[in-house]
């Protein structure tokens, strides 16, 4: 009777130690996706970034892609110290890490490295540190942690809607001044997002979308070139070798994808015709060399991705696990936006932006935030089944202690 009653014991044992332990149980359906789509992007920067890299790069073809191995090297360093944090830590340094963000945001103001126009690069030793792809992180911890605090205050009064708004603006103001307004926009819109799922009022949500739209307008407007990419993705054959001349090159990459695509290094598109072939435009130099097919593989990896963050909120929701609910909506509608502002931008449905294809495009600032948002997911996914299962062994006992007591 010991001897069964020791085993039973060391049984719970390996069981408790399972759950504990984050590394033993990772979600197939949303580290699946993530690998497949670092994976294209090794396979993309190597293919895309060889024939640039040989022409500027002292004939060192596989300049860009030593480098982004380096950065895919951190970023997985990254993810599996993230993955060792519970979701407390995140909730309770949200405004440490927002205020220190913002404090990113002003230097890169006064030190920045300037690149065609724009200042959103700190020079650190060989490499650089772009403070706007950190604060898309550090915007949805604090606002998840936000809305947890006020939540009662953000549902019935209005001025719990506006606090945030305040934050968002400052953190806008400051990457208007850089200038990035496709990162502006994605914040806004992620912060929209929360926002609204976290139970703002529906007018109140249509007002703010109105005067957010209408500022945005205005700012697009001050500026010549953003009108122009606003308005040349409209017909950029009208200005085929001015400022429609990025788009034109990436549609006729898409064209010649077809169905199957070209194959492998095969694009011509990326030989010197197509600008930031391996960073904002990688997605067109894929499409022309998987075609068709390959963009439903990527666009699918999206989805899946896009669907497990919801899963995984509305059963945190459901354990009561309100903070990392919004973390994980907040994590989902930014990368998600992003991928599909990006494939957008490519495939001339909307106007050039300057943003990467999350796991996939060269840069290390926006591979290394995106794998450590994927890791805080698989965190709160490991967290929720681990309250999920808790739940279910004490509902399961209370169940079969009624049953016993009934019995007697």
């Amino acid at each position: 009777m010991t001897s069964i009653i020791k085993v039973l014991r060391l049984n719970d044992f390996v069981e408790q130690l399972k759950l504990s332990d984050p590394r033993t149980r990772l979600d197939p359906w949303l580290l699946g996706p993530v690998i497949t789509l670092l994976a294209i992007g090794v396979v993309m920067v190597a293919s895309s970034s060889m024939p640039y890299a040989e022409d500027h790069m002292k004939g060192n073809e596989f300049y860009f892609l030593i480098r982004h191995s380096i950065y895919l090297s951190i970023a997985i360093v990254a993810a599996a110290l993230a993955l060792q944090l519970d979701t407390r830590f995140w909730q309770e340094n949200g405004p440490k890490l927002l205020v220190f963000g913002i404090v990113l945001l002003v230097v890169v103001l006064i030190v920045g490295r300037e690149v065609n126009g724009s200042k959103r690069w700190i020079g650190v030793g060989p490499f650089t540190l772009q403070p706007a792809e950190l604060m898309k992180f550090f915007l949805v911890i604090y606002l998840a942690g936000y809305l947890v605090r006020r939540s009662d205050e953000l549902q019935t009064q209005i001025r719990g809607f506006i606090k945030p708004l305040v934050v968002i603006g400052l953190v806008v103001a400051f990457l208007l001044l850089q200038p990035d307004f496709g990162t502006s926009a994605v914040i806004v819109a992620t912060a929209l997002a929360m926002m609204f799922l976290a139970g703002a009022r529906l007018w109140q949500f249509i007002t703010l979308t109105g005067f957010v739209g209408i500022v945005m307008g205005l700012v697009a407007w001050q500026e010549p070139y953003r009108m122009k990419r606003l308005t040349s993705f409209l017909d950029p054959w009208a200005d085929q070798f001015g400022s429609g001349y990025q788009l034109v090159q990436s549609l006729i990459a898409f064209g010649r994808g077809d169905w199957f695509g070209v194959g492998l290094g095969n694009s011509v598109q990326k030989l010197s015709y197509l600008p930031e072939a391996h960073t904002d435009f990688v997605f067109a130099v894929f499409a022309e060399e998987f075609g068709f097919v390959g963009v439903l593989l990527v666009i699918t990896m999206f989805a899946i991705i896009f669907c497990k963050t919801l899963s995984i909120g509305r059963r945190a929701l459901k354990m009561e696990q309100y903070f990392a609910a919004y973390m994980s909506y907040g994590i989902g509608f930014w990368l998600s936006l992003q991928a599909l502002i990006n494939i957008g931008v490519a495939s001339g449905s909307l106007p050039t932006k300057g943003l990467t294809l999350p796991f996939i495009s060269y840069g290390g600032n926006s591979l290394i935030v995106s794998c450590v948002a994927m890791a805080v997911l698989l965190r709160v996914d490991f967290e929720v089944r681990r309250k999920e299962h808790a739940f279910s062994r004490a509902k399961s006992g209370y169940h079969k202690k009624s049953q016993g007591g009934h019995d007697e």
